[in-house]
């Protein structure tokens, strides 16, 4: 609905951008650009993309990881819209020639966002990109992010455990964050001192030490990491692991009584060890204090407006491993405005938690392959992505189309 009426306000909002002499604080620059940002939290966006072309101004939104076209405009407005987002984010509106960030508080939807912005230049201009931070995507509770039978008790097993560290790995755009936000609201207690270095802070935690990585001021996760082990720490998450310096002190710091979080860029949680023995990491300092990995990836959600039943076709039996002889009834969004046309709305997440077991420990410490300690993890229990995804599929939750296309196999 937000884009639906966000489409039939358009031409009031296009009302005198032909005007080439707009500058900053005319109202319908003002105007324009405060649509475009309210549109795009009701749309449940994660980032606003504001792109110049050789004869318009495009506005594209991403929701649900997919970026959808909003609006486009004249190019005249171009520098005008810019320097307006500029100046709400405190940049410098003179400098084009090189990348500025900056943050920017706004009221949407009635509740309080954070944005993020980033300005690129391109042959035809800036090009400013916002993150869109709210609270409601960010502080998500166990039970809603889609772990499957078994794996909330895993999970909530793993944060349980009074040190070691526990590993969240996916390509970017996964989840991570917010799964470590799940995992701190979780452990938040007055009686455990909780200190994060992130890059940058996502979002603000009351009662959580959050502390942002500078890397120019010589912050870096490692020195960071370091610092945190004098304030007397109980719980500690990087927000990644990016070489073996850090990785090294993170198992040390497990090792000497704290929980520690982190994440990782690999496509399952078998890859997180060969990661991090790969930078350096010696099996037996990551063998001794691994308590478990959790692998991740987002899958649209079926609309439920709009959400139809179906007879699969062979294909989709052979690839869902079901009987060809025996009907199977999936479930697909056939568009509405509720979900933008899409048949989609909302994400929920597709997990592989592989726990640190004796027979995983003793492999990881024999430096075994991926592969091999995959088959463990799966002889112990471990549910795969793909398996997880197939299960969501089958349970009328998500798409064929969408658990092919976030999850991988051989």
């Amino acid at each position: 609905k937000a884009a639906a009426d966000f489409v039939q306000s358009q031409s009031g909002l296009l009302e005198g951008l032909e005007d080439a002499s707009l500058d900053i604080n005319s109202a319908p620059i003002v105007r324009l650009v405060g649509s475009v940002l309210e549109n795009a939290v009701r749309s449940g966006a994660s980032d606003v993309h504001i792109e110049p072309n050789h004869d318009q101004l495009r506005v594209r939104i991403r929701v649900d990881g997919i970026l959808q076209e909003n609006l486009t405009t004249s190019l005249k407005v171009h520098s005008a819209v810019t320097s307006r987002i500029k100046v709400m984010a405190g940049l410098n509106i003179s400098e084009k020639r090189v990348p500025q960030d900056g943050r920017i508080m706004i009221s949407a939807d009635k509740r309080d966002i954070d944005l993020r912005v980033s300005t690129m230049p391109t042959s035809y201009g800036e090009k400013v990109v916002m993150r869109i931070l709210d609270r409601a995507n960010f502080m998500v509770g166990k039970e809603n992010l889609g772990f499957g039978r078994g794996d909330v008790e895993k999970f909530q097993n793993l944060i349980s455990r009074p040190h070691g560290i526990i590993l969240v790995t996916g390509p970017t755009g996964s989840g991570k964050t917010t799964t470590l936000y799940s995992m701190l609201a979780e452990l938040n207690d007055e009686k455990k001192n909780i200190i994060t270095l992130e890059d940058p802070v996502e979002f603000d935690m009351k009662g959580i030490n959050q502390t942002q990585i500078n890397i120019r001021a010589g912050l870096t996760f490692a020195t960071g990491l370091r610092s945190i082990l004098r304030q007397d720490p109980d719980i500690i998450m990087v927000g990644e692991i990016r070489d073996a310096e850090t990785a090294e002190i993170a198992a040390r710091a497990a090792l000497t009584g704290h929980l520690v979080l982190s994440t990782l860029h690999t496509n399952d949680a078998p890859g997180a060890v060969a990661r991090i023995t790969d930078m350096g990491v010696e099996p037996f300092l990551l063998s001794s204090s691994l308590l478990g990995v959790v692998a991740q990836r987002l899958v649209r959600k079926i609309c439920p407006e709009c959400k139809k039943p179906y007879e699969a076709d062979e294909r989709e039996k052979r690839i869902l491993g079901c009987d060809q002889d025996k009907p199977l009834i999936l479930e697909r969004g056939s568009g509405c405005d509720y979900c933008h046309k899409t048949g989609y709305r909302g994400r929920i997440g597709v997990f592989e938690i592989m726990e640190a077991g004796k027979e995983i420990r003793l492999l990881i410490d024999g430096r075994c392959a991926a592969d091999q300690l995959r088959d463990a993890a799966l002889s112990h229990g471990m549910v795969s992505l793909w398996e997880d995804a197939r299960r969501k599929v089958l349970e009328g939750v998500t798409t064929l189309e969408e658990m092919l296309r976030v999850t991988y196999t051989n």
